[in-house]
Formats: structure tokens, sequence, C-alpha cells
């Protein structure tokens, strides 16, 4: 019988897939089950789904203390934390034995941090963040609530990043600079100078292609939409 710490997972898709394996490798914690929106869905890494959302406060009552979001959209992994919250789960970190986290650095709660990422002195993440596989981190940044730092990115020092905004895989931001909220930043881009809040940037140097009319989360499909269109 496992002496861990039973923990309920939130979603059941490739996001998922990765966390399961983070906190297997921690050894903290036992994913009892999934939580997904559809309880039809089949078990993924041979953990079942046990549930859907309507069902975490009897989780909750039944004894259950521990969650983590699992799931890859910004806003709604954020919201659905915040609920979690709500009705008295404790929230627990998902970071891989395989990162490197300065002894100064300040995490919130929520926050998967991949193998091969890198987290750097005073750099502060806050809740339900990402930080992906090889990402970088440098000293003194600030990354806020819900942000994404895809895979291979590097964040140089004393950088500012908004809550929900996304830095496509193996983008590169200069000291400095800052990105504002629920922005996205297109793969491989170099931002060399302020980015505001809700617009799309790509390109080397980053430039501004399109804004958040619509008041819709952003997303990289979005982002990718926009080039085969030929937006600007």
């Amino acid at each position: 019988m496992s002496t861990l710490s039973p923990l309920l997972l939130i979603g059941a898709g490739g996001h998922a897939k990765v966390v399961i394996e983070l906190l297997r490798a921690t050894d903290d914690f036992e994913v009892a089950g999934l939580i997904d929106r559809n309880q039809g869905t089949p078990p993924v890494l041979g953990v079942p789904v046990v549930g859907t959302d309507a069902d975490l406060s009897r989780f909750r009552h039944e004894g259950i203390r521990h969650a983590f979001v699992g799931i890859g959209s910004n806003r709604r992994r954020l919201q659905m934390g915040r609920y979690l919250q709500q009705i008295g789960f404790e929230i627990v970190n998902a970071i891989s034995p395989a990162a490197v986290i300065s002894s100064s650095a300040q995490l919130g709660c929520g926050i998967a941090v991949m193998p091969g990422a890198i987290i750097n002195a005073e750099a502060r993440i806050d809740d339900f963040s990402i930080i992906n596989t090889h990402a970088s981190i440098d000293h003194e940044c600030w990354i806020g609530e819900g942000v994404h730092i895809a895979p291979g990115s590097t964040i140089a020092g004393s950088v500012r990043i908004g809550r929900l905004t996304l830095v496509g895989a193996g983008a590169t931001v200069i000291p400095g600079k800052t990105i504002g909220e629920s922005a996205v930043i297109g793969a491989a881009a170099c931002v060399v100078r302020d980015i505001p809040n809700a617009v799309l940037a790509w390109g080397v140097p980053a430039r501004i292609m399109a804004a958040d009319d619509d008041n819709q989360e952003l997303s990289e499909g979005r982002l990718l939409a926009h080039v085969r269109l030929g937006s600007n």
C-alpha cells in the first residue's frame, strides 16, 4: 500500500502526461486520479479519469487534500487553480529533479518546472505558471501568474512578463524588457523592445502583428493562423 499523499490532477491531455511523470519523479505524491470534462476519457499513463469538475468538492470532502492543474491553456489553468483553492485544496508544485532552481528564487504554487529548466538568482515565478523543457529564466526576472514559458526559451535578466502570457518555443527576450499580460510571443522570436498587453508578436526582432480585439485568450494556434493568412 502506497504511503504517498494522494493527489488529484486536473486535465487528461498532453500536458497532464508530462505532469504525471514530474510528480512520479519527485516521489512525494501519488496521482490518485484525473479530472476531465469528459469522464469517458481513457486512462493517461495508467492513471484513470475519476470524475469531472463537478466532482471536485466531493473529493475534497472525502479527504483528498492535494491537487495540481495539468491544463495547457493559460487562462483555464489559472481559473481552475483559483477554484481549487477556494474549495480548500492545497496546490502543489511539480518540479523536475533535473531542473536547476536558485535557492534565492521565489516560486508560487501550481507551477510546473520541466527537465533542463533553469531558474536563476532572485527570479520570481508566480502561481500556475509553466517553465517548460530547457527554458531559462535569468536573475531577477518576474514571471506573472498563469504564464507559459515554452521549451527552449531564453529569458534574460530583469525581464518582467505579465500574467497569462505565452512565450513560444525557442524565443529570446533580452535583458530588462517588459512583456504585458495575455500576450503571445511567437516561436523563435527575439524580443528587443517592450511588448504591450494582449498582442501577437513574432520575428527577429519581434514585431507586433495583431491585437486581441475580441477579448479571447491568445494562443500559438491563433498566431500561426495570422501567419498563414498574412495578417499585419
